[in-house]
This record gives structure tokens, sequence and C-alpha cells, in this order.
């Protein structure tokens, strides 16, 4: 009978053992591998599908824009052309304090500014806004100057006999001065009613 030395076969042994740790170490280092890569390729998946939907949301967004600047576009076809701006206010024509009649030298402004548009019978419309200066609580200015925006439209209406679908009031109030409302005569130019000739 044969016999080794006690070293080799532990040597022997030792390395018996330590392949199969490094084999089992390796199946399971194999396995992570695959399991990550296996995440891997779902996130993949995940950032195509992302980038899917980001897409469809950027070209609908894209449409929305595009839509929206078509609708402006018609929203200023259909308002038309402004022809002229005829401005009553009371650095040219008197609106008494708190009131929201129409004086005779804004009638007469009216008169000379739409008399010639009537006689060509042109299919005009008129915006007509109402302003005010500062004086007073901003309520209270949005509801005189839509007063006197009013008055300056009835008289068109009653005077000129202009349908009353083709005029549009607006009350500003306060809101859009032409002057800083700190003398007398820049407030007289802020109290004003502004009548857009529209085509």
């Amino acid at each position: 009978m044969k016999t080794f030395p006690v070293f080799l076969l532990a040597v022997a042994l030792s390395g018996c053992a330590t392949k199969g740790f490094v084999n089992r170490n390796v199946a399971d280092v194999n396995q992570k591998v695959d399991g990550v890569s296996q995440e891997v390729e779902k996130t993949q998946d995940r950032v195509v599908k992302n980038e899917t939907r980001i897409g469809a949301v950027d070209k609908t967004a894209q449409d929305a824009l595009s839509r929206a600047g078509e609708a402006q576009k018609a929203a200023d076809a259909a308002k038309g052309k402004l022809i002229y701006t005829v401005t009553l206010s009371n650095d040219k024509v008197t609106f008494p304090k708190d009131k929201a009649s129409v004086s005779d030298e804004a009638k007469t402004m009216i008169d000379d500014a739409v008399g010639p548009l009537l006689s060509d019978n042109r299919a005009v419309f008129f915006e007509i806004a109402g302003h005010t200066d500062s004086t007073g609580p901003d309520e209270y200015n949005r509801k005189l100057a839509a007063e006197r925006a009013e008055a300056v439209r009835d008289y068109l209406h009653d005077q000129h006999k202009i349908a009353l679908s083709r005029m549009a009031v607006i009350s500003y109030g306060e809101s859009k001065p032409v002057a800083d409302n700190k003398t007398r005569e820049a407030r007289a130019q802020n109290r004003r009613v502004v009548i857009d000739v529209l085509e």
C-alpha cells in the first residue's frame, strides 16, 4: 500500500475545498449579476416608455400652443382692423364730477367722428372703454367708468341708430392711466372715454 505524505494530502484537500467554495461564490455572483441585468433591462424599458410619454405630452403641448396662436389670430381677425380712435377726456370735453352724462362738446366730437362712417354705410364695430382718475375707491371708479362708457354707447344708439350688437363697453376704472394723477390736469386726462372704431 502506497502512502502519501500528510502535507500533500492536506494541500489536495485544501485545494478541493477552495475550488468548491469559489464555484459556489461564482454561482452566487452570476445569479446576482443576472438579477441586476434583468433590473437594468426593466429600467431601460421604463425609460423608453417614459420618453415616449414625454414625447406625447410635448407634442400635445406644442399642439395646444399652436391652437392658442391660431385662436388669437382668429380673435384679432374677428376684432377687425382699427380705423381710428376718438378720446373724450376732461381736457377736451367736460364730464361733470361723479356724473356719467355726455356733454354737448362730447356729442359734437362723436358726431364728427362717426358721421362720415355712417353716411358711407360702412360696417364698423365700436369698442367703448371708460376710464377714471385715481380719486376715490377702485370699485366706485370701475362703476363710474362703466356708466360713462354706457352713456356714450346709448348716445350712439339713440342718436345714430347704431345697433347695440355692434358696440362693446369695457370699464377700466383707474387701472390704465395716461398720466400720473398728481396734478389736476393729469387727472383730467385720465377721466376719459375712448372709442375705438374697428372695421
